[in-house]
Protein backbone atom coordinates (compact mmCIF):
# COMPACT_ATOMS: atom_id res chain seq x y z
CA UNK A 1 0.00 0.00 0.00
CA UNK A 2 3.05 2.20 0.22
CA UNK A 3 6.43 3.13 -1.27
CA UNK A 4 9.27 4.48 0.59
CA UNK A 5 10.45 7.59 -0.90
CA UNK A 6 11.92 11.47 -0.50
CA UNK A 7 11.18 14.56 -1.87
CA UNK A 8 12.75 15.75 -4.87
CA UNK A 9 15.60 18.62 -3.68
CA UNK A 10 14.27 21.79 -3.50
CA UNK A 11 17.11 24.56 -5.25
CA UNK A 12 15.75 27.76 -3.58
CA UNK A 13 12.80 27.41 -0.86
CA UNK A 14 11.44 30.58 0.19
CA UNK A 15 8.11 30.40 2.60
CA UNK A 16 4.83 32.21 1.04
CA UNK A 17 2.19 30.85 3.40
CA UNK A 18 2.56 29.52 7.46
CA UNK A 19 -1.06 28.39 8.83
CA UNK A 20 0.64 29.26 12.26
CA UNK A 21 -1.91 28.84 14.73
CA UNK A 22 -2.22 24.94 12.95
CA UNK A 23 1.48 24.96 13.57
CA UNK A 24 1.23 25.00 17.08
CA UNK A 25 -1.76 22.98 17.29
CA UNK A 26 0.31 20.26 15.87
CA UNK A 27 3.43 21.28 18.31
CA UNK A 28 5.10 22.43 16.06
CA UNK A 29 7.06 26.41 17.02
CA UNK A 30 6.26 28.61 13.68
CA UNK A 31 9.68 30.49 14.35
CA UNK A 32 11.59 27.04 13.66
CA UNK A 33 9.38 26.40 10.78
CA UNK A 34 10.29 30.46 8.85
CA UNK A 35 13.84 29.61 9.65
CA UNK A 36 15.95 26.15 10.25
CA UNK A 37 12.81 24.55 9.92
CA UNK A 38 11.73 25.52 6.39
CA UNK A 39 13.42 22.43 4.83
CA UNK A 40 10.82 20.34 7.12
CA UNK A 41 7.97 21.85 4.99
CA UNK A 42 9.22 20.33 1.83
CA UNK A 43 10.64 16.73 2.96
CA UNK A 44 14.51 18.00 3.07
CA UNK A 45 16.10 14.63 4.91
CA UNK A 46 13.15 13.21 5.45
CA UNK A 47 12.25 9.34 3.93
CA UNK A 48 8.77 9.17 3.78
CA UNK A 49 6.14 7.08 1.37
CA UNK A 50 4.45 7.38 -1.34
CA UNK A 51 0.65 5.82 -0.96
CA UNK A 52 -0.75 3.23 -3.52
CA UNK A 53 -4.59 3.42 -4.10
CA UNK A 54 -6.81 2.81 -7.12
CA UNK A 55 -9.89 5.01 -8.55
CA UNK A 56 -13.04 5.61 -10.19
CA UNK A 57 -11.76 8.78 -12.52
CA UNK A 58 -14.96 10.33 -14.11
CA UNK A 59 -16.40 6.83 -13.87
CA UNK A 60 -13.76 5.19 -15.61
CA UNK A 61 -12.08 2.59 -13.25
CA UNK A 62 -8.43 2.79 -13.08
CA UNK A 63 -6.42 0.00 -11.22
CA UNK A 64 -3.26 2.03 -10.09
CA UNK A 65 -3.10 5.56 -9.40
CA UNK A 66 -1.64 6.45 -5.94
CA UNK A 67 0.61 9.54 -4.75
CA UNK A 68 2.45 10.34 -7.96
CA UNK A 69 3.46 13.97 -6.88
CA UNK A 70 3.01 13.44 -3.32
CA UNK A 71 4.45 12.21 0.25
CA UNK A 72 3.12 11.21 3.57
CA UNK A 73 6.01 12.54 5.79
CA UNK A 74 4.42 10.62 8.70
CA UNK A 75 2.45 11.35 11.37
CA UNK A 76 2.13 14.07 14.23
CA UNK A 77 0.17 13.33 17.59
CA UNK A 78 -1.01 16.36 18.90
CA UNK A 79 -3.03 16.04 22.23
CA UNK A 80 -3.73 11.97 21.53
CA UNK A 81 -5.07 13.28 18.01
CA UNK A 82 -3.20 11.54 15.23
CA UNK A 83 -2.86 13.41 11.94
CA UNK A 84 -0.62 12.58 8.79
CA UNK A 85 1.75 15.39 7.20
CA UNK A 86 1.56 15.12 3.51
CA UNK A 87 3.28 16.91 0.75
CA UNK A 88 1.91 18.02 -2.33
CA UNK A 89 4.32 18.72 -5.60
CA UNK A 90 7.41 17.08 -3.84
CA UNK A 91 8.29 15.26 -6.99
CA UNK A 92 8.04 12.20 -9.39
CA UNK A 93 7.13 9.23 -7.34
CA UNK A 94 6.71 4.98 -8.31
CA UNK A 95 3.13 6.15 -9.01
CA UNK A 96 3.40 9.19 -11.34
CA UNK A 97 1.40 8.92 -14.63
CA UNK A 98 3.75 10.96 -17.66
CA UNK A 99 4.17 13.83 -15.10
CA UNK A 100 6.94 15.94 -13.94
CA UNK A 101 5.63 15.81 -10.17
CA UNK A 102 5.72 18.96 -9.56
CA UNK A 103 3.21 21.98 -8.62
CA UNK A 104 2.76 25.61 -9.37
CA UNK A 105 2.61 28.27 -6.73
CA UNK A 106 -1.23 29.19 -7.88
CA UNK A 107 -2.56 25.52 -7.11
CA UNK A 108 -0.79 24.87 -3.91
CA UNK A 109 -2.04 28.72 -2.52
CA UNK A 110 -5.46 27.87 -3.98
CA UNK A 111 -5.75 24.85 -1.93
CA UNK A 112 -4.35 26.72 0.52
CA UNK A 113 -6.98 29.79 1.02
CA UNK A 114 -10.55 27.91 0.06
CA UNK A 115 -9.51 24.68 2.46
CA UNK A 116 -8.78 27.49 5.42
CA UNK A 117 -12.46 29.03 4.13
CA UNK A 118 -13.83 25.66 4.56
CA UNK A 119 -12.17 25.23 8.43
CA UNK A 120 -14.05 28.89 9.05
CA UNK A 121 -17.01 27.68 7.45
CA UNK A 122 -17.00 24.20 9.53
CA UNK A 123 -16.51 21.52 6.87
CA UNK A 124 -14.69 19.02 7.54
CA UNK A 125 -11.63 19.42 5.58
CA UNK A 126 -7.66 18.76 5.09
CA UNK A 127 -5.67 21.51 6.25
CA UNK A 128 -2.98 23.80 4.72
CA UNK A 129 0.16 23.75 7.00
CA UNK A 130 2.54 25.73 4.61
CA UNK A 131 3.37 26.56 0.56
CA UNK A 132 7.07 26.64 -0.37
CA UNK A 133 8.34 28.24 -3.23
CA UNK A 134 10.93 25.64 -4.54
CA UNK A 135 12.71 28.43 -7.05
CA UNK A 136 12.43 26.07 -9.68
CA UNK A 137 9.87 26.34 -13.17
CA UNK A 138 7.38 24.42 -13.58
CA UNK A 139 6.35 23.79 -17.02
CA UNK A 140 2.54 24.07 -17.61
CA UNK A 141 0.97 26.19 -20.96
CA UNK A 142 3.19 28.19 -19.87
CA UNK A 143 6.68 28.45 -17.59
CA UNK A 144 5.59 28.87 -13.96
CA UNK A 145 7.08 29.38 -9.94
CA UNK A 146 7.22 25.62 -8.75
CA UNK A 147 5.66 25.32 -4.81
CA UNK A 148 5.11 22.59 -2.59
CA UNK A 149 2.12 22.24 -0.36
CA UNK A 150 2.14 20.89 3.28
CA UNK A 151 -1.19 19.41 4.31
CA UNK A 152 -2.56 18.03 7.52
CA UNK A 153 -5.19 15.04 6.99
CA UNK A 154 -6.91 13.29 9.83
CA UNK A 155 -5.63 10.24 7.43
CA UNK A 156 -4.99 9.68 3.56
CA UNK A 157 -6.82 6.85 3.62
CA UNK A 158 -9.48 6.95 0.60
CA UNK A 159 -12.25 4.67 -1.20
CA UNK A 160 -9.53 4.35 -3.54
CA UNK A 161 -7.32 2.67 -0.85
CA UNK A 162 -10.03 -0.14 -0.91
CA UNK A 163 -10.20 -0.58 -4.40
CA UNK A 164 -6.72 -0.80 -4.58
CA UNK A 165 -6.13 -3.25 -1.68
CA UNK A 166 -9.55 -5.67 -2.79
CA UNK A 167 -8.02 -5.17 -6.70
CA UNK A 168 -5.01 -7.50 -5.36
CA UNK A 169 -7.26 -10.20 -4.50
CA UNK A 170 -5.01 -10.33 -0.87
CA UNK A 171 -8.20 -10.80 1.54
CA UNK A 172 -5.70 -10.36 4.28
CA UNK A 173 -4.38 -7.27 3.12
CA UNK A 174 -7.85 -5.76 2.61
CA UNK A 175 -8.57 -6.89 6.23
CA UNK A 176 -5.17 -4.71 7.56
CA UNK A 177 -6.20 -2.04 5.78
CA UNK A 178 -9.57 -1.99 7.60
CA UNK A 179 -8.87 -2.99 10.55
CA UNK A 180 -5.90 0.11 10.48
CA UNK A 181 -9.07 2.18 9.00
CA UNK A 182 -11.07 1.64 11.81
CA UNK A 183 -8.71 1.84 14.79
CA UNK A 184 -7.85 4.89 13.43
CA UNK A 185 -10.91 6.43 12.72
CA UNK A 186 -13.49 4.41 14.41
CA UNK A 187 -12.48 2.32 16.87
CA UNK A 188 -14.55 -0.35 17.88
CA UNK A 189 -16.84 -1.03 15.41
CA UNK A 190 -17.33 -3.86 13.32
CA UNK A 191 -16.62 -3.67 9.37
CA UNK A 192 -20.16 -3.35 8.08
CA UNK A 193 -20.77 -0.83 11.36
CA UNK A 194 -16.85 0.91 9.78
CA UNK A 195 -18.88 1.30 6.84
CA UNK A 196 -21.80 2.74 7.74
CA UNK A 197 -20.13 5.10 9.48
CA UNK A 198 -18.39 6.34 6.29
CA UNK A 199 -21.88 6.15 4.87
CA UNK A 200 -22.98 8.46 7.38
CA UNK A 201 -19.57 11.10 7.58
CA UNK A 202 -20.09 11.64 3.89
CA UNK A 203 -24.13 12.08 3.79
CA UNK A 204 -23.23 14.83 6.62
CA UNK A 205 -20.77 16.42 4.27
CA UNK A 206 -21.42 16.36 0.98
CA UNK A 207 -25.50 18.35 2.25
CA UNK A 208 -22.49 20.91 4.35
CA UNK A 209 -21.33 21.60 0.92
CA UNK A 210 -24.61 21.82 -0.89
CA UNK A 211 -25.69 24.22 2.00
CA UNK A 212 -22.59 26.86 1.18
CA UNK A 213 -22.54 26.12 -2.57
CA UNK A 214 -19.24 24.50 -2.59
CA UNK A 215 -18.46 22.07 -5.92
CA UNK A 216 -15.77 19.68 -5.53
CA UNK A 217 -15.12 19.71 -9.55
CA UNK A 218 -13.57 16.09 -9.13
CA UNK A 219 -15.42 13.30 -6.92
CA UNK A 220 -13.54 10.39 -8.14
CA UNK A 221 -13.25 7.49 -5.75
CA UNK A 222 -9.70 8.55 -5.12
CA UNK A 223 -11.04 12.07 -3.51
CA UNK A 224 -13.26 10.47 -1.02
CA UNK A 225 -12.35 10.05 1.99
CA UNK A 226 -12.65 7.36 4.97
CA UNK A 227 -12.69 9.99 7.11
CA UNK A 228 -15.19 12.50 6.32
CA UNK A 229 -12.65 15.24 5.19
CA UNK A 230 -12.65 17.08 1.83
CA UNK A 231 -9.73 16.80 0.04
CA UNK A 232 -8.10 17.63 -3.22
CA UNK A 233 -9.03 21.15 -4.02
CA UNK A 234 -8.06 21.15 -7.94
CA UNK A 235 -10.76 22.42 -9.92
CA UNK A 236 -13.08 23.30 -7.14
CA UNK A 237 -15.19 26.35 -6.80
CA UNK A 238 -17.84 28.27 -4.84
CA UNK A 239 -21.28 28.38 -7.12
CA UNK A 240 -22.25 31.79 -7.98
CA UNK A 241 -26.10 32.44 -9.82
CA UNK A 242 -27.85 29.43 -7.91
CA UNK A 243 -28.11 26.54 -10.78
CA UNK A 244 -27.55 23.10 -10.18
CA UNK A 245 -26.15 22.53 -13.37
CA UNK A 246 -23.31 24.65 -12.84
CA UNK A 247 -19.97 23.18 -13.77
CA UNK A 248 -16.55 25.08 -13.12
CA UNK A 249 -14.07 22.33 -14.14
CA UNK A 250 -12.62 22.28 -17.30
CA UNK A 251 -12.16 18.43 -17.26
CA UNK A 252 -15.51 17.90 -16.47
CA UNK A 253 -17.09 17.79 -20.02
CA UNK A 254 -19.99 15.79 -19.41
CA UNK A 255 -20.88 17.47 -15.87
CA UNK A 256 -20.58 14.46 -13.96
CA UNK A 257 -19.87 16.46 -11.40
CA UNK A 258 -21.86 19.38 -11.54
CA UNK A 259 -23.19 21.08 -8.00
CA UNK A 260 -26.69 19.07 -7.83
CA UNK A 261 -25.39 15.79 -9.05
CA UNK A 262 -22.82 15.86 -6.01
CA UNK A 263 -24.65 13.67 -3.77
CA UNK A 264 -25.62 11.07 -6.12
CA UNK A 265 -21.95 11.07 -6.77
CA UNK A 266 -21.20 10.65 -3.05
CA UNK A 267 -23.73 7.44 -3.05
CA UNK A 268 -22.00 6.21 -5.87
CA UNK A 269 -18.76 6.54 -4.97
CA UNK A 270 -19.65 4.61 -1.04
CA UNK A 271 -21.21 1.74 -3.55
CA UNK A 272 -17.55 1.37 -4.98
CA UNK A 273 -16.38 0.93 -1.21
CA UNK A 274 -19.46 -1.30 -0.45
CA UNK A 275 -17.68 -3.51 -3.49
CA UNK A 276 -14.46 -3.92 -2.30
CA UNK A 277 -15.30 -4.52 1.44
CA UNK A 278 -17.76 -7.36 0.58
CA UNK A 279 -15.86 -10.47 1.29
CA UNK A 280 -15.23 -8.55 4.85
CA UNK A 281 -19.07 -8.06 5.24
CA UNK A 282 -20.07 -11.71 4.92
CA UNK A 283 -18.40 -15.39 3.73
CA UNK A 284 -21.49 -15.67 1.43
CA UNK A 285 -21.62 -13.25 -0.96
CA UNK A 286 -25.33 -12.61 -1.40
CA UNK A 287 -25.37 -12.09 2.18
CA UNK A 288 -22.58 -9.47 2.13
CA UNK A 289 -24.25 -7.61 -0.86
CA UNK A 290 -27.97 -7.76 0.79
CA UNK A 291 -26.17 -6.23 4.01
CA UNK A 292 -24.08 -3.40 1.67
CA UNK A 293 -27.33 -2.72 -0.16
CA UNK A 294 -28.99 -1.98 3.07
CA UNK A 295 -26.55 0.23 4.68
CA UNK A 296 -25.97 1.89 0.97
CA UNK A 297 -29.46 2.69 0.90
CA UNK A 298 -29.63 4.60 4.27
CA UNK A 299 -27.63 7.64 2.43
CA UNK A 300 -30.28 9.46 0.62
CA UNK A 301 -32.20 9.61 4.03
CA UNK A 302 -29.13 10.37 5.76
CA UNK A 303 -28.27 13.11 3.13
CA UNK A 304 -31.79 14.92 2.53
CA UNK A 305 -32.01 14.78 6.79
CA UNK A 306 -28.96 16.80 6.98
CA UNK A 307 -29.33 19.14 4.00
CA UNK A 308 -32.91 19.97 5.44
CA UNK A 309 -31.88 20.67 8.30
CA UNK A 310 -28.98 22.77 6.95
CA UNK A 311 -31.59 24.39 4.63
CA UNK A 312 -33.84 25.67 7.67
CA UNK A 313 -30.96 26.85 9.46
CA UNK A 314 -30.34 29.21 6.62
CA UNK A 315 -33.62 30.14 6.66
CA UNK A 316 -33.35 31.11 10.44
CA UNK A 317 -35.13 27.50 11.83
CA UNK A 318 -38.07 27.45 9.85
CA UNK A 319 -39.79 26.92 6.66
CA UNK A 320 -40.60 23.22 5.60
CA UNK A 321 -39.21 21.54 1.85
CA UNK A 322 -41.92 23.69 0.19
CA UNK A 323 -40.86 26.75 1.31
CA UNK A 324 -37.04 25.92 0.42
CA UNK A 325 -37.84 24.74 -3.05
CA UNK A 326 -40.09 27.33 -4.10
CA UNK A 327 -37.28 29.40 -3.05
CA UNK A 328 -34.54 27.51 -4.76
CA UNK A 329 -36.36 27.60 -7.82
CA UNK A 330 -36.97 31.08 -7.59
CA UNK A 331 -32.95 31.78 -7.18
CA UNK A 332 -32.86 29.80 -10.49
CA UNK A 333 -34.92 31.68 -12.61
CA UNK A 334 -33.55 35.02 -11.84
CA UNK A 335 -30.02 34.15 -11.75
CA UNK A 336 -29.80 34.95 -8.48
CA UNK A 337 -26.19 34.92 -7.08
CA UNK A 338 -26.52 31.64 -4.02
CA UNK A 339 -24.04 33.32 -1.36
CA UNK A 340 -25.39 37.31 -1.49
CA UNK A 341 -29.16 35.80 -1.07
CA UNK A 342 -28.50 34.36 2.03
CA UNK A 343 -26.58 37.07 2.94
CA UNK A 344 -28.93 39.85 2.31
CA UNK A 345 -31.84 37.80 3.95
CA UNK A 346 -29.73 37.36 7.06
CA UNK A 347 -28.47 41.08 7.50
CA UNK A 348 -31.44 43.08 5.03
CA UNK A 349 -34.45 42.83 2.65
CA UNK A 350 -32.59 40.32 -0.37
CA UNK A 351 -35.70 41.35 -2.56
CA UNK A 352 -33.74 43.88 -5.18
CA UNK A 353 -31.28 40.52 -5.90
CA UNK A 354 -34.60 39.07 -7.69
CA UNK A 355 -35.86 40.24 -11.35
CA UNK A 356 -39.00 38.88 -10.59
CA UNK A 357 -40.58 41.34 -7.69
CA UNK A 358 -43.83 39.82 -7.13
CA UNK A 359 -42.69 36.39 -6.40
CA UNK A 360 -39.68 37.36 -4.74
CA UNK A 361 -42.45 39.75 -2.31
CA UNK A 362 -44.56 36.42 -1.97
CA UNK A 363 -41.62 34.14 -1.14
CA UNK A 364 -40.86 36.81 1.61
CA UNK A 365 -44.10 37.19 3.21
CA UNK A 366 -44.39 33.66 3.91
CA UNK A 367 -41.07 33.44 5.04
CA UNK A 368 -41.72 35.88 7.67
CA UNK A 369 -44.67 35.15 8.66
CA UNK A 370 -42.70 32.15 10.29
CA UNK A 371 -41.24 34.01 12.46
CA UNK A 372 -37.19 33.74 11.35
CA UNK A 373 -34.12 33.88 13.99
CA UNK A 374 -32.27 36.16 12.01
CA UNK A 375 -29.90 36.33 14.53
CA UNK A 376 -29.11 32.69 14.60
CA UNK A 377 -28.90 33.21 10.70
CA UNK A 378 -26.36 35.24 11.00
CA UNK A 379 -23.69 31.92 12.46
CA UNK A 380 -24.35 29.98 9.38
CA UNK A 381 -25.03 32.31 6.04
CA UNK A 382 -21.74 33.67 5.08
CA UNK A 383 -20.71 37.27 4.45
CA UNK A 384 -17.54 35.61 2.63
CA UNK A 385 -16.40 32.80 0.71
CA UNK A 386 -13.61 32.44 -2.01
CA UNK A 387 -15.43 34.62 -4.83
CA UNK A 388 -14.16 32.34 -7.65
CA UNK A 389 -12.75 36.14 -9.47
CA UNK A 390 -11.04 37.71 -6.35
CA UNK A 391 -9.49 33.71 -5.75
CA UNK A 392 -7.65 34.04 -9.71
CA UNK A 393 -6.98 37.60 -9.08
CA UNK A 394 -4.95 36.46 -6.09
CA UNK A 395 -3.08 33.65 -7.22
CA UNK A 396 -2.17 35.79 -10.47
CA UNK A 397 -0.67 38.46 -8.44
CA UNK A 398 1.38 35.55 -5.85
CA UNK A 399 2.43 34.02 -9.17
CA UNK A 400 3.87 37.31 -10.39
CA UNK A 401 5.39 37.92 -6.93
CA UNK A 402 2.63 39.71 -5.00
CA UNK A 403 1.30 38.31 -2.14
CA UNK A 404 -1.12 40.84 -0.68
CA UNK A 405 -4.16 40.16 -2.86
CA UNK A 406 -3.74 36.47 -1.32
CA UNK A 407 -3.21 37.58 1.97
CA UNK A 408 -6.06 39.99 2.22
CA UNK A 409 -8.46 37.16 0.34
CA UNK A 410 -7.57 34.86 3.31
CA UNK A 411 -7.78 37.39 5.96
CA UNK A 412 -11.64 37.66 4.92
CA UNK A 413 -12.60 34.08 4.80
CA UNK A 414 -10.95 33.29 7.88
CA UNK A 415 -13.82 35.07 9.52
CA UNK A 416 -16.93 34.64 7.07
CA UNK A 417 -19.59 35.10 9.17
CA UNK A 418 -18.17 38.60 10.67
CA UNK A 419 -19.28 41.57 8.54
CA UNK A 420 -16.60 43.84 8.21
CA UNK A 421 -15.75 47.65 7.46
CA UNK A 422 -13.57 47.97 4.00
CA UNK A 423 -14.07 44.25 2.91
CA UNK A 424 -17.31 45.07 1.13
CA UNK A 425 -15.52 43.47 -2.31
CA UNK A 426 -14.91 40.48 -0.82
CA UNK A 427 -18.86 40.06 -0.56
CA UNK A 428 -19.44 41.01 -3.90
CA UNK A 429 -20.48 38.49 -6.67
CA UNK A 430 -18.09 38.44 -9.92
CA UNK A 431 -19.10 40.47 -13.06
CA UNK A 432 -21.56 38.25 -15.04
CA UNK A 433 -19.42 37.80 -18.22
CA UNK A 434 -16.60 36.69 -15.90
CA UNK A 435 -19.26 33.83 -14.30
CA UNK A 436 -20.22 32.81 -17.85
CA UNK A 437 -16.71 31.82 -19.62
CA UNK A 438 -14.82 30.79 -15.54
CA UNK A 439 -13.06 27.53 -15.88
CA UNK A 440 -10.58 25.71 -13.18
CA UNK A 441 -7.98 23.41 -13.65
CA UNK A 442 -6.71 20.94 -11.73
CA UNK A 443 -3.12 21.89 -12.30
CA UNK A 444 -0.88 18.74 -13.34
Amino acid sequence: MAVAWEAAEVPSPALLALNEPLARELGLDPAWLRGDGLGFLVGSGVRGVAQAYAGHQFGGYSPRLGDGRALLLGEIDAGGQVRDLHLKGSGRTPFARGGDGLAAVGPMLREYVISEAMYALGVPTTRSLAVVATGATVHRETPLPGAVLARVAASHLRVGSFQYARNTGDLDLLRRLADHAIARHYPGLDYLEFYRAVVRKQAALIAQWMHIGFIHGVMNTDNMTISGETIDYGPCAFMEAYDPATVYSSIDHCGRYAYGNQPGIGQWNLARLAEALLPLFDADEDQAVKKAVAVLEEFEGLYLAAWHEGMRAKLGGVGDEQLVQDLLKLLHENHVDYTSFFHHLTRGNPRDLVLDLAGADEWLARWRELGPDTAAMAEVNPVYVPRNHLVEEALAAATGGDLGPFERLLDAVRRPYEQREGLDHYAEPAPRDFSESYRTFCGT
